[in-house]
């Protein structure tokens, strides 16, 4: 089964999802790639919903890809006497403090001391997702004096943002390298590290990864931000988590930083992933807005890799429709007349190297001479994903004798993806191309494609070989 659109759709799995009949209705929906949040999940449902993952993949007979999203450092503020509720007046004098005391309208205590000897005067606290916002007056290693810029009632453990202060601890707690175990155990094809806010935050995870599983980093903070580009070289695919994003950062600036981050990985060539809110209505209704039908379609636009949902197919009462929806507003995006236009236009020059060079050559040629399809030979996946760098007009088939790595490219623009023996030299290779286009139903006899892959073969990053071939009879 081939998809009839590009770009791909990332589904959480969660109590309203995690039985396989459901996983595999979410797949012929169009669900490219699962995604299972450790905030919510145990290592016992991680490893059952990874099982019957595996069970839908081998009975549909297509690369399913699986992300486990570790849960990063959560930041909450400490109990209130009684349990009560504190109303913060506006202009008021709060204090947050290393005392485990029950607080107050006045304090409360901070369980993170490496928040309270990070903070400076003049930085904000944003405290139950943005609703209630503080501005640090004095600061102190055990305590911090603020005034409350926007009041509101406050309540035990809830979360706490600090936009302008960089923590000087990564963000892979003690939970989340439990889980990160865990996930390599369970074969996962991608982990996302949360709230990164320094290239070094994904060398660790990459440290214990050992290139098992694609990394991915998402871009939550505004310390992300500032170091970007840097963040994006160490990455294997970003996330643009513009929930938590919103919330660190005016509002009004994420639109442009979602462009700005999309464009930049396309550059990079790293997969990007649009996330959060995008049909967030269908949790509870079996049709969203048209804001948000709107939302997802600029995604596509734009040129996203891939578009998730959270809730949505996690707990909402619809989740099937919530990825039949999402699949069908892509499908019109791609058939646009404004699409292919908008797309060619964000695109950049290849870098000056042959691998480069050699995977925009397959794109042009592909098209000045109307071939049927693009197949690229990976054995690391960055043959296919150069290729799809390129949004090429014509199909795109990877694949590659590494199930992971098969797995791994499914999230990636464009990219068709097929498990297929090894190729022992170049004539067998490209016979293996044309016999997948024709299998595939991208090429028919008398039909030409074009086929890259790097010479020798198994080497990664060597991308250095073009091939037009015939389909024939034999294929």
């Amino acid at each position: 089964m081939k998809r009839n659109r590009r770009v791909k759709i990332l589904a959480t799995l969660g109590p309203s999802s995690s039985d396989k009949e459901t996983i595999k209705k979410l797949w012929q929906a169009g669900a490219d790639v699962f995604r299972i949040n450790m905030s919510h999940s145990s290592h016992e449902i991680l490893n059952n919903l990874v099982g019957r993952i595996r069970e839908v993949e081998q009975e549909v007979d297509r690369p399913i890809g699986i992300l486990a999203d570790l849960q990063g450092p959560k930041l909450r503020v400490g109990t209130f006497e009684g349990d009560q509720k504190v109303m913060l007046e506006n202009g008021a004098t709060f204090v947050l403090d290393d005392d485990p005391t029950p607080g107050d309208v006045n304090r409360v205590h901070l369980p993170h001391p490496e928040i309270l000897s990070s903070l400076e005067a003049g930085h904000r606290l944003l405290l139950d997702d943005g609703k209630i916002r503080l501005r640090v007056t004095k600061a102190s290693p055990d305590r911090c004096e603020t005034t409350v810029e926007v009041g509101g009632k406050l309540s035990n453990r809830k979360g706490v943002s600090v936009p302008d202060t960089e923590i000087p601890v990564g963000a892979l707690t003690e939970k989340d390298r439990k889980d990160l175990v865990a996930a390599l155990d369970a074969d996962v094809d991608w982990v996302a590290l949360s709230f990164v806010q320094r290239p070094d935050d994904l060398q660790e995870v990459h440290n214990v990864a050992k290139g098992k599983v694609g990394v991915l980093a998402k871009i939550e903070k505004p310390q992300a931000i500032e170091r970007l580009n840097e963040i994006i070289e160490l990455a294997d695919a970003i996330m643009i988590a513009r929930g938590d994003l919103g919330v660190e950062m005016p509002l009004e600036q994420v639109p442009g930083l979602q462009k700005r981050m999309t464009r930049a990985c396309r550059r990079a060539g790293k997969p990007v992933v649009v996330a959060t809110q995008m049909l967030e209505s269908m949790i509870t209704a079996p049709v969203p807005t048209r804001a948000e039908v709107s939302d997802v379609a600029t995604a596509v636009f734009e040129g996203a890799d891939a578009i998730m949902l959270s809730a949505e197919s996690a707990a909402g009462e619809f989740p099937v429709e919530a990825v039949s929806t999402m699949d069908r507003i892509a499908q019109e995006v791609e058939k646009d007349d404004l699409y292919r236009g908008i797309i060619h236009a964000q695109r950049t020059e290849p870098e000056a190297t042959g691998a480069d060079a050699i995977t925009a050559a397959a794109s042009q040629v592909a098209e000045t001479l109307d071939l049927a399809a693009i197949v690229c030979y990976t054995a690391s996946g960055g043959t296919a994903l150069r290729a799809s760098r390129e949004r090429p007009e014509k199909p795109i088939i990877a694949f590659s004798p590494d199930i992971r790595i098969v797995r791994r490219m499914t999230i990636g623009w464009g990219l068709h993806c097929v498990a297929n023996l090894d190729a022992n030299n170049e004539d067998a290779m490209v016979e293996r191309a044309c016999q997948l286009a024709r299998q595939e139903g991208v090429a028919q006899e008398g039909q030409r494609i074009i086929v890259s892959a790097g010479v020798p073969f198994g080497t990664p990053g060597s991308t250095n070989m073009l091939r037009i071939a015939t389909i024939g009879e034999d294929n």
